[in-house]
């Protein structure tokens, strides 16, 4: 987990349907490689990859497969953020009940739509968007757990 060949393997959970296994990595993973101290950003941070996997990981998902356009959901680690994209739009991102103990995702609403899949594209979010996390204390293994829920890769169709 200390470099950027390995970045993508604790998201690979939610592609065989245990996306709470990915939730509760994430947590363990930054909190132990990437930490405010003398141990910095493990690795070789020479392309921003490993300062990428932070934020977005703690935004609350990443974008796992280059070239790609999906994210794939992790855990947020803050209660709110805002990001503006690049065209001007903002994504807003709420993780009501959020503390460190809270990192599981109980549901999840995209725009207010309920939303079941451990993913969402590009597409989704690009004319701005209101992402809303319900988090708990409790792994939530029904959220996002389905076959039709699981990421796309390239052997998958994005429908």
């Amino acid at each position: 987990m200390a470099n950027e060949p390995s970045l993508h393997i604790p998201y690979l959970y939610t592609y065989v349907g245990k996306p709470w296994k990915t939730q509760k990595r994430i947590h363990e993973l930054i909190n132990q490689w990437f930490r405010n101290d003398l141990m910095g950003i493990p690795g070789d941070e020479d392309g921003g990859g490993l300062s990428s996997f932070v934020v977005f990981s703690m935004l609350g998902f990443y974008p796992v497969t280059p070239g790609l356009p999906v994210y794939v959901i992790g855990s947020p680690f803050f209660e709110e953020a805002t990001v503006r994209l690049e065209n001007g739009n903002i994504i807003h991102i709420k993780a009501e009940n959020y503390s460190k103990e809270n990192k599981y995702i109980q549901s999840v609403t995209i725009n207010g739509k309920k939303w079941n899949k451990s993913w969402f594209s590009h597409a989704d979010i690009q004319e701005g968007a209101t992402l809303h996390f319900v988090m708990g204390k409790v792994a939530n293994k029904q959220w996002a757990a389905q076959k039709e829920a699981r990421p796309p890769s390239f052997q998958y169709n994005m429908q």
